[in-house]
This record gives C-alpha cells, structure tokens and sequence, in this order.
C-alpha cells in the first residue's frame, strides 16, 4: 500500500466574511496551499469539495466544488462534492487518501469552504443545522435524550429560551446525561472553554483572540444550560485546503515538511443503550484509526476535537482514549490538556474560539496539526510533537454525532 502525505496546507482567517463569496474563500485557500506545497494548480489530479450551507442559504445545491474551483482554472480533473455535516471536509480527506491508495491519481486537492452568516437570512442561517438531523425523528430522538437527566436539579438559569442552534440543545442534553452519569460539574466545563480562549491568543486565524477565566465563561449569556456563549462554537465564513500526495510523487515537493496520514477513519452510529459509551460512534471511529495507524492513544503528543461545544471536547476525548470514560471533565480543569500540559488539546483555539465553518472544520483541524507536527505553530507550539490525531463529528442521530472521523498524523 503507498504512503500518503499531507504536502501542503493553507486556510483563510475564520470570522465573519459578509463580503467574500464561496469562490473568493476557495481561492485564498487552495492557493495559500498550493503556494505551501510549493505546486501550482496543473499539478492536481483530482480534487474533493465540501460544503454544506449554498443550497439552503444560495440555492446553489449542485455542482458546487465545479462552481467554486472551476472560477479559479481547476478544469479536466474529476472534481467530488462531499456533503457530510460538520464531518464534509474530514471525509473529503478520507476519499482522496483512498484514492491516492489505490493509484487512481498521485496528487490530490481536498477542500473545505463555508459561508454561515447571511444577514438578510437570518432565519435560514439558524434552520440550516435542521438539515443534518433526521427531520422526522429528531424531535422524538432529543426528548428522548432529554429525558435521560429528568433526574438532575437544574437552576432557575436553564429555564433561559433564546435564539440558538437546535444543535446546542442537543449537546446541553448531553452535557446533562453526563453530568448525572459522573458527576461533572458546569463549572469543569467552563474550564475546557477557557483553556481554549486562552490557546486562542496565539492563533492569528481564529475567529475570537482573547482570554477569558473559568468565572467570565460562567458569567456569559446563556444559551441552553450548563452551556454558556462562550461555550458554544460561533457561526463562521472560511475555508482551508490541503494538498495530498503519494509516496511516487513525493520527491516532486519538499519531503521534509511532509506529514504523513497514518490513518483516517469515518464511522456511523450503531444501536446501543445510552451509557454504553464503549460503543459510542466516536469511540468506533478512534478504535479503527488507532488499529490501522499502529499506534496507541498513549503515543499522541497533541489533538485537535471537535468542541462545537465544550462538553464535546471532553465527550471527544474519552473516546479518542486519551483518557478513560469519566474522567474527561477533570483532564482540562487541572491543566492537563492545555499547552504545556501532558496531552494538549485543541491549542488552535478550538472551535469555540477558532470557529466552526462547519464543511471546512476538518480541514482546518489538519491544517493546525500539520503546522504542529512541522514545528511551525509559533507561540502556541507543542515542543517535539511527532504523533497528532484529529476528532471531527457531523451531525446528530439518537443521542451522538450521526458521522465521526478520526485522522491519525505523523511527522515525516
């Protein structure tokens, strides 16, 4: 089997880009990758696009990597729309290393571009997650997931009602099961948000740069209790691409600045009793990239997971097995999973801080643990990092992501 590497990487600042297109996003990202791997755009084979949000918010419901990379001169090559929740661009990179795998090109362009914020829209802006839940059942599936924490005392705070994602409620109706289940508090979640504010700082691309205490998270509007603003991943405009190659072409570029894809894996949900977290969807996913990669939970030096909200970092962690069930809430608060710390966790910012483009999201992990493991991050470096692993879900089905994908990386 060939050896794939990640050869290039670029990505646009996250934030809100009310006056930049989909094609002015795509463009800044696909050259600022092809200038990183030192390439131009004749030398891609084949090219992967993901986005989510054109169909509802611009119609543009087909055809929409042609659309974007076409505008920029990509012509001839197959180009494939990959639509997969929050998960587009994680599977992007999982279809083109398969590819790659099998010989059916040797150098490969994965995008992620994202358009979130139309003012004029802004009913659609929130409706648009609806379209990444089972809209007959969902309604069904959340009270079910609700009605797991009926038991816990909530304060007169969780009665708030305001505008939010209905993905929000889902993962506050998480964020209570598990608080039941182990005991965590609201206040251990707050200490992952502010570990995240805090590694924002050094992250000239994230959305948000500043630093905020555990009691300035707490002190945030509420938006679905335990979770606070801060706690919430921001809508975002923005796009990342990477620049994929097999072994046969990697003299082509610089081999030193090379990344090397030990695994990607993308896993479905399965039937499973509530607090069987053993079998959670993400937990299958990290089980089959860990196996096929070769190497142990113990062995990664920095990750990056998808914390749409802070209770999901430490759902996420425990499934990548960078800690045992239940003992996630506690790794942040005592400083375990910031930088400096034993296993640093999402030092980009993570998406509470960073943003979250969601098609783009998956590729903007891969970008920050791309510059990690090249010893570029800057001021937010983790010192000799060799092994990365990146966490990405995408939406929601009976209590848990409804796709999860788990990317191992190493240092060439």
């Amino acid at each position: 089997m060939r050896d794939i590497f990640i050869v290039g990487a670029g990505m646009t600042p996250l934030g809100k880009h009310e006056a930049l297109s989909i094609k002015q996003l795509t463009a800044a990202a696909v050259n600022a990758a092809l200038e990183d791997a030192g390439c131009v755009l004749a030398d891609v084979q084949a090219a992967w696009f993901s986005n989510t949000r054109q169909g509802v918010l611009e119609g543009q419901h087909g055809i929409r990597g042609q659309v974007a990379l076409r505008a920029m001169g990509v012509e001839g090559i197959p180009i494939v729309n990959c639509d997969n929740a929050c998960a587009s661009s994680s599977t992007g990179v999982n279809q083109a290393f398969a590819a790659l795998r099998a010989g059916e090109c040797d150098v490969a362009l994965v995008v992620g571009a994202e358009k979130m914020h139309y003012p004029l829209q802004r009913e659609k802006m929130f409706e648009a997650f609806r379209g990444s839940m089972d809209l007959a059942l969902a309604g069904e599936q959340l009270a079910r997931q609700q009605a797991l924490s009926a038991d816990l005392p909530l304060p007169p705070e969780a009665m708030h009602d305001g505008e939010r994602s209905v993905f929000m409620d889902s993962y506050a109706a998480m964020a209570r099961h598990y608080m039941l289940t182990y005991g965590a508090t609201q206040r251990q979640m707050a200490a992952v948000a502010a570990k995240n504010h805090w590694h924002s700082q050094f992250n000239p691309l994230a959305q948000y740069r500043h630093a905020m205490t555990v009691d300035e998270v707490l002190a945030d509007r509420m938006v679905s209790w335990p979770l606070t603003r801060a706690m919430c991943a921001p809508m975002s405009d923005g796009a990342g691409a990477l620049v994929l190659c097999a072994d046969t072409a990697l003299k082509r570029f610089e081999p030193s600045r090379a990344v090397r894809i030990r695994a990607t894996k993308l896993a479905s949900g399965v039937q499973r009793a509530p607090d069987d977290f053993d079998r959670h969807i993400g937990r299958i996913a990290a089980i089959a990239a860990f196996e096929a990669a070769g190497v142990s939970p113990s062995d990664i030096d920095v990750a990056e997971v998808h914390d749409a909200t802070s209770f999901a970092e430490i759902r996420h962690i425990e499934n990548l097995g960078l800690c045992g069930l239940g003992e996630g809430a506690s790794l942040a608060e005592r400083g375990m999973t910031r930088l400096g710390g034993r296993i640093p966790v999402n030092v980009s910012g993570g998406l509470v801080s960073k943003g979250h483009p969601i098609a783009a999201t998956g590729v903007v992990q891969l970008h920050e643990l791309v510059m990690q493991l090249r010893g570029e991050a800057g001021a937010r470096q983790v010192q000799g990092a060799r092994l990365a692993a990146a966490e990405n879900g995408g939406g929601f089905y009976d209590g848990e992501e409804a796709v999860a994908a788990v990317t191992i990386l190493e240092k060439a």
